[in-house]
């Protein structure tokens, strides 16, 4: 009995680790206090799980009102933010801190 239910489990994590894979991830860095890449395709209404990595020496923050999103990213770090499903469409997102050179769009297709 032990034996089944320990095969029902790691059979149910397997599932979930496979519906935990099949979600679309992108890398953005910034870089000189812009975003590379400037433009991020994304597919439409699925959930996208953004990994931003700060490679410059001061923090930046990525805001974006289209995407509903602010948030802090310190110095040389990562992390990750969680967008969408997002309608076909075009969402602009700016580095607060330098938004005159760190501009970017996710565009959903």
């Amino acid at each position: 009995m032990l034996a089944r239910t320990l095969l029902i489990v790691s059979l149910g994590l397997f599932g979930m680790s496979s519906i935990l894979a099949a979600e679309f991830e992108k890398l953005l860095i910034i870089k000189n206090h812009r975003f590379e890449p400037a433009e991020i395709k994304v597919p439409a209404n699925q959930r996208i799980k953004l990994v931003v990595h700060n490679q410059d020496s001061t923090p930046e923050e990525l805001d974006s009102p289209k995407l509903s999103r602010e948030k802090l990213i310190p110095a040389n770090s990562k992390i990750t933010i969680f967008i969408g499903p997002l309608k076909p469409g075009q969402y602009e997102f700016l580095g607060e801190y330098n938004a005159k050179t760190a501009n970017g769009v996710v565009v959903a297709e």
